[in-house]
């Protein structure tokens, strides 16, 4: 504050100094430019009486001094001039001066000669034959005499500078002092300026207030680590670069870390897994993840949602999760194995009941095609089931064999829509693929299985005459295939198991399918970091979203 109001004075001091300056120095050069007027008049007034005593002769003779003298003719025409040709003179009558002169009897101007090059003062005084006599001197020398004069000036002028900068430090740290005086935790106790009353009161009342809700968060600050140091699920908070803010004694634990040693220690060093690491990457770029850390018999999920605010992303929460729960395990194991072998079973039960007939020829020779194609049928059935099986167990187990390429989504939809024809026109239903080319990142086996079973779905549940449409195309978020059908739709209380192994909205209009075929999107989505996302309503149809991470460049 102390250097605001030096600088607020002394800025006064200077201003009001400068104006003074311009003025004195405006008001000299008036004066000294009247004298300098004055002096050439009266020097004109003696060489006209020259000129008109002895004329030109009297001119050539040469005047004392170095002015411009300038005789012209009553009709405007140069008839002598000391620095130029007179015939090379342009006619003076329209000049100022001159025409002044041959009015009033004598004339002055002020302008810039071309001849001289310089800003010039005239004077013409007419003679008694009525030609113009005109003597110039130049401006500056008003300008040298004001200088001359402003030198003693300028040395005031400083002096004056000198006691301005230490006249205003001295008021200024007057003026601060009281202000200064005020103690910030007892504001009333301090002798100051009157005005500042209102202030100080404002000011205890803030302190009263700031003191409360600091007390108000510190009792929350207790009550929120009570609560997450009482949680078994671990709890993370982090700032948009990784750094932990808040956390506790569970997250240390399931995570398998350390103890945060500093403040600002990064979050990436409690654990170095990359589905930890892309959780926390995902989270912090706006979009929820989940992901499951599994480390010798212990498997984690985690859980990162992103905090915004003013739509952008301020931090990041992380919820850990045991979930190796033995009686969790053991129990989809024994789910998966019961699912397994009903699944197998039916097929096989089938074909065995149909060798056994054809075995003992309890046929006719003409009903062999039929209960033929029955075997062929249920065969084709049971392959598939254990082709889906295969194809689950190798994405449970890190996915299949193969290598990351660059996809073109539009174009493996077309691939996968043609190999659907035969099954979609035997249901008479219409085929369509829309949008753009679209690239994503992912192993093409995975990628085009993702897609077939997404579409063949769409072709399985549909009504008879209904249609598909699967649209690709770019989005901030990613590459998308959209897969939309006129279906039966799934109700809104099954959406959320469609994805289970097995699972059927409606047994008992099974389309033949192994039950298998949106587990392995679910899964096959999460090997590819893809994201998959439903909408249905019942009777008009539904719709799979696959979303894959963005193409780095």
């Amino acid at each position: 504050m102390t250097k605001q109001i030096f600088r607020s004075i002394l800025a006064v001091s200077m201003a009001v100094l400068l104006a003074s300056l311009v003025l004195i120095t405006g008001v000299l050069y008036g004066y000294f430019q009247d004298r300098v007027l004055n002096e050439l008049a009266v020097r004109t007034e003696y060489a006209a009486r020259g000129v008109e005593l002895d004329g030109e002769a009297y001119l050539e003779s040469g005047l004392p001094g170095n002015d411009r003298v300038t005789w012209v003719d009553g009709d405007g025409t140069v008839l002598y001039d000391n620095t130029e040709p007179a015939d090379d003179l342009d006619n003076h009558a329209q000049r100022e001066e001159i025409r002044e002169a041959l009015q009033l009897g004598k004339g002055w101007a002020v302008r810039y000669s071309d001849t001289l090059a310089q800003q010039t003062i005239y004077y013409a005084l007419r003679l008694t034959d009525g030609t113009v006599l005109r003597l110039s001197d130049t401006q500056y020398s008003a300008w040298t005499l004001v200088v001359q004069v402003l030198q003693p000036v300028a040395v005031m002028v400083l002096l004056v500078l000198v006691l301005a900068l230490v006249l205003s430090s001295a008021v200024a740290k007057k003026i601060v002092r009281p202000i200064n005086a005020i103690d910030p935790n007892d504001p009333s106790g301090a002798d100051t300026y009157e005005e500042l009353a209102p202030l100080l009161t404002k000011l205890r009342s803030q302190r009263r207030q700031i003191h409360q809700q600091m007390l108000d968060l510190r009792r929350r600050q207790q009550e929120f680590t009570a609560i997450t140091e009482n949680m078994s699920e671990g709890f993370l908070v982090i700032d948009p670069e990784t750094r932990v803010l808040s956390y506790n004694s569970a997250a240390v634990r399931l995570l398998r870390a350390r103890q945060p040693g500093e403040e600002g220690a990064s979050a990436l060093e409690l654990n170095r897994e990359a589905g930890f690491r892309r959780c926390v990457e995902e989270a912090l770029a706006g979009r929820r993840c989940e992901e499951l850390l599994e480390r010798d018999d212990e498997c984690r999920r985690v859980l990162a949602n992103p905090v915004e605010r003013d739509g952008r992303v301020t931090g990041a929460v992380l919820v850990i999760l045991d979930v190796t729960e033995k009686e969790q395990r053991e129990a989809l194991r024994r789910e998966f194995t019961a699912n397994v072998s009903h699944e197998l079973k039916t097929p096989l039960t089938s074909i065995l009941g149909t060798a056994e007939i054809l075995e003992n020829n309890m046929v006719q020779p003409v009903d062999i095609p039929h209960f033929a194609g029955n075997i062929r049928r249920e065969t084709e059935r049971l392959i598939g089931l254990v082709n889906d099986i295969i194809k689950l167990s190798r994405l449970d187990e890190g996915g299949p064999a193969g290598t990351w390429e660059t996809v073109d989504l539009h174009q493996l939809a077309g691939r996968v829509l043609e190999q659907l024809a035969d099954a979609a026109k035997r249901k008479d239903v219409t085929l369509e693929l829309r949008g753009e080319t679209a690239l994503a990142r992912g192993v093409p086996q995975i990628v085009e299985e993702v897609v077939y079973n997404l579409c063949d779905n769409a072709v399985a549940y549909n009504r008879q005459g209904g249609s598909v449409t699967v649209t690709v195309e770019n989005t901030p978020q990613g590459a998308r295939v959209a897969v939309a059908d006129t279906g039966i739709g799934i109700p809104r209380d099954a959406q959320s198991r469609v994805f289970e192994r097995f699972y059927r909205v409606d047994k008992s209009h099974s389309s033949g399918g192994t039950g298998l075929g949106l587990s392995i999107v679910k899964h096959g989505a999460a090997y590819l970091g893809a994201r998959v996302e439903l909408e249905s309503e019942p009777g008009r149809g539904s719709t799979f979203t696959l979303t894959f991470p963005p193409v780095k460049a």
